[in-house]
């Protein structure tokens, strides 16, 4: 047994979602140095290096994920000569719908990071209704369990894939370098049960894939695992959300979902950035505009091909407008997914449409209460680049699935403004307004004064 170790989750995510199970850990936008001997040296046991990688190509996801890790390793080994032993459980977090740079990124973390016994896929994340079931993946929909190849998400222009029975999917996705038939899987009964051993024989990288339709199946599973660990195993895990969970142990979190509000700068009215276009985004959309009290704003796509500077201006009147009216506002993209001739293309229309997305939230009326980011790739470019965070912590979960962080205390124009970060494929079609009522609801003298006995 390996002793005087501090064992430490580290989430490299490649969208800033992966922290919607757990509270109080670090969000990492930046992985230089000392930022990131902070965050391994931080009381939580876990933290999250935002890569963004999935709004990226391959080529450009390979290399981020080389530098994360590069970096990482450096700033281990730099604690290890100052005598403080870290101990990385790596987790390359991803979507719970397969979409993502698999095999890229986990063949990165292995060559720099690395060598490893194994490495597990373990898709299942239950706050979103995602569940693996005799090796097949599924989303649960209006109660039914889908196989994911027959959602949206295996359509994606970019991660689409044919299959949602894991060992095919890990051969289609491999090009056959690693066959189907050489993928080791763990049942329910397997991950209910006994399988220490099991984990103990492993070796050469062997590919896992990881059954579990409940928070128990995993707890039971990060239990067994940390365990080898200890022993001396080393494992790279690809996972969805609930895993982290299983690996973090955490108390419940201090606020609850519904005293979220406490948290809105001064009552103010919010705003809501709708950057995702899949149909359940699209859906929750049209719910929160039912709200009287918002003024919808459409980034139209076409007018900003057509005149960028125009629309910009058109917007941020109306948000000052909206704020001198005491209306929240919802800032939302052109719907329905654009079809281009090529990836390259795809890319590149995104990342104008996103550097625009964070012009206007870096123009937010400075008295903005709250802001809603919908959407992976939108949220982590709000934090990133939007709000310009080095850091952030994660206050909660305002919603399952849906992670609340604050901008610190001595940000330039948003001091304590706290974000929600609110995947595209979470929720039902109420879920966003329901985060919104939350966080508009009206003070009365008895909430007033129980926020400030709170400080």
């Amino acid at each position: 047994m390996e002793t005087g170790k501090v064992t430490k989750i580290i989430a490299i995510d490649d969208d800033p979602t992966g922290s919607q199970t757990v509270h109080g850990c670090l969000l990492l936008t930046r992985w230089d140095s000392d930022t990131l001997i902070e965050a391994l040296t931080d009381e939580a046991p876990l933290f999250f290096v935002l890569s963004n990688t999935r709004g990226m190509g391959a080529e450009e996801a390979a290399r981020v994920t080389r530098e994360i890790c590069i970096k990482l390793r450096a700033a281990i080994e730099r604690l290890t000569e100052d005598g403080i032993h870290i101990r990385p459980v790596v987790v390359s977090r991803s979507d719970s719908t397969l979409r993502g740079h698999y095999p890229v990124e986990t063949d990165v973390i292995a060559e720099e990071l690395g060598p490893f016994d194994a490495h597990f896929l373990v898709p299942a994340f239950f706050e979103g209704g995602r569940i693996t079931r005799d090796g097949t993946h599924y989303l649960v929909v209006e109660g039914e369990p889908v196989p994911v190849h027959e959602t949206e998400f295996a359509r994606d222009s970019v991660f689409g894939f044919s299959t949602g029975f894991m060992p095919d999917y890990v051969a289609e996705k491999t090009g056959g370098r690693i066959a189907a038939a050489d993928v080791e899987r763990f049942s329910l009964s397997d991950v209910r049960g006994d399988i220490g051993a099991r984990l103990r024989s492993l070796e050469n990288n062997r590919c896992c894939v990881v059954d579990a339709e409940r928070q128990a199946d995993l707890d039971s599973f990060a239990r067994q695992v940390l365990a080898a660990a200890d022993e001396g195993k080393r494992f790279l895990f690809r996972s969805a959300a609930s895993l982290l969970t299983a690996f973090a142990g955490l108390p419940p979190q201090p606020v609850a979902a519904q005293d979220m509000w406490r948290f809105v700068r001064d009552g103010r009215p919010g705003v809501v950035l709708v950057g995702s276009h899949v149909g359940k985004s699209t859906r929750q959309l049209e719910r929160l505009r039912e709200n009287g009290s918002l003024i919808a704003l459409h980034v139209d796509l076409d007018w900003l091909v057509r005149d960028e500077e125009g629309l910009f201006a058109e917007l941020v009147q109306a948000m000052v407008g909206a704020q001198l009216s005491e209306k929240g506002v919802v800032l939302y993209t052109s719907r329905g997914e654009r079809r281009f001739e090529s990836t390259a293309e795809r890319l590149r229309f995104g990342d104008r449409v996103s550097a625009f997305l964070m012009r206007l939230v870096r123009n937010l009326p400075r008295e903005t209460g709250f802001l809603i980011s919908k959407g992976g790739i939108t949220s982590n470019d709000t934090l990133s680049t939007g709000l310009a965070l080095r850091t952030a912590r994660v206050v909660g979960q305002i919603r399952a699935g849906c992670s609340v962080v604050s901008c610190p205390d001595d940000h330039p124009r948003y001091p304590g403004l706290p974000v929600v970060i609110f995947p595209g494929n979470v929720g039902d079609d109420d879920a966003l307004a329901e985060v919104y009522q939350i966080l508009s609801r009206q003070r009365q003298p008895d909430q007033v004064a129980a926020m400030a006995a709170m400080q």
